[in-house]
């Protein structure tokens, strides 16, 4: 499933081994597992996502520049689609949604990613929260 790549930095070259068999997908940048991974990578901790979010918010240093460096991803990762289709909204689901620093953090970052020198994409979560995608599949079935 690699719907785009986003720029990834020298550091982060060639991206990390996604299910498909290939490497960098956006699935393997911003999903909730990828980012478990990544602060286990760096840290040599393995500690649950909820876990990494509660110690980033009380300040901890490794969880926060886990954080911080989620953030950014994702917020390159959404540049390339603001910069081609301009939408009015983003809407994000999973259990990274439920992170709510998400929504004010990464606009602030992707300005820095973003062609235009105004953006008026917001980014909300998703109305059902992180089972919306499970809602949605649902329906299809019904």
């Amino acid at each position: 499933m690699n719907y785009f790549t986003p720029d990834i930095t020298y550091a982060e070259y060639p991206g990390p081994q996604c299910y498909c068999g290939k490497r960098g997908c956006i699935e393997r940048w911003i999903s909730g597992v990828a980012f478990k991974e990544d602060y286990n990578r760096v840290t040599g901790e393995d500690l649950s996502t909820h876990d990494i979010v509660a110690a980033a918010e009380k300040g901890e240093a490794k969880a926060k520049a886990a954080l911080d460096r989620y953030f950014d991803r994702f917020a390159r990762s959404v540049a390339g689609v603001i910069d081609i289709i301009d939408p009015d909204v983003i809407v994000v689901g999973g259990g990274m949604s439920n992170v709510s620093a998400l929504y004010t953090e990464v606009p602030k970052i992707w300005e820095k990613y973003i062609f235009s020198d105004t953006v008026d994409t917001k980014i909300l979560p998703a109305k059902f929260g992180d089972s919306s995608g499970v809602r949605g599949a649902a329906w299809l079935w019904g």
